[in-house]
């Protein structure tokens, strides 16, 4: 089977790391949501976003995971196989691959990413000339985005060093630890919402968080152009939805994964 789908120059590229082998809720990235895999919402909505030259699968090597690449086939998706828990060179290696000058994070858990979301903060990355730009940060900074907006860019270069300096557990799981911990490291900046929605959470790591996602996607009759300030309307009018998943205990960089 071939490692990579699609190679040619980049630019601005999102990688989306993806693998079946989730800890607390396997297989999730390919669960239905509304009738499409949640990978491919994912996939999509990334698509949608102006400030990208190329959105990439970013698997791993594992025999599971060949149903990513089977979906990545099948539906044309540009993707990449490497390390399954040093997904920081899983990262490098694909931004490598694909010729990555400005290389955009995005996750396969997210499927209500926002494409509005991901430009700004590309723009906001460029306007400041900074090393790193996010729209999440863990504490001690705070988040003004609900989770499973998270959208983090970084230069090449950053990420390179971080490939050849990082060597904590959580530096090669997380990706991008060392670019923002250390303070004068690199540059790096925060993109805030004017309106603080840090509370919401639209990620999917359990069976909540995908029964969520699924009425919203219902919600909206399936389709993936919503936006995620629509979705901000609709829990204003259904608070209820909130608590569907508000159990959840959301995991942080200083989680690893214990499988190792």
């Amino acid at each position: 089977m071939k490692q990579v789908k699609k190679k040619d120059t980049g630019g601005t590229v999102a990688i989306i790391q993806a693998r079946m082998g989730s800890s607390r809720l396997p297989g999730k990235v390919l669960l239905d949501v509304a009738g499409e895999p949640m990978l491919a919402r994912v996939v999509e909505r990334t698509q949608m976003a102006k400030s990208l030259d190329k959105v990439v699968v970013a698997t791993t090597n594992d025999p599971s995971d060949d149903w990513i690449v089977d979906l990545c086939d099948e539906r044309g998706y540009a993707f990449f196989r490497g390390s399954e828990y040093d997904v920081l060179d899983r990262y490098y290696q694909a931004a490598r691959v694909y010729q990555a000058g400005v290389i955009v994070r995005i996750t396969a858990d997210c499927p209500l990413i926002d494409p509005a979301v991901i430009d700004l903060t590309v723009g906001q990355f460029f306007e400041n000339g900074v090393d790193f730009a996010a729209n999440r940060l863990p504490p001690p900074w705070t988040r003004s985005y609900p989770i499973g907006l998270d959208t983090e860019v970084c230069s090449m270069d950053a990420l390179e060093r971080a490939w050849r300096e990082a060597d904590l557990p959580r530096h090669r799981e997380h990706v991008m630890p060392y670019l923002y911990e250390q303070e004068g490291r690199f540059q790096v900046l925060k993109v805030d919402h004017e309106s603080d929605y840090g509370t919401l959470r639209w990620t999917v790591d359990t069976q909540e968080d995908l029964a969520l996602v699924r009425k919203i996607f219902e919600h909206f009759g399936g389709r993936n152009t919503f936006s995620w300030l629509e979705v901000v309307d609709l829990f204003k009018d259904s608070p209820d939805l909130a608590e569907i998943n508000a159990g959840v205990q959301h995991k942080s960089v200083y989680d690893l994964d214990d499988r190792q």
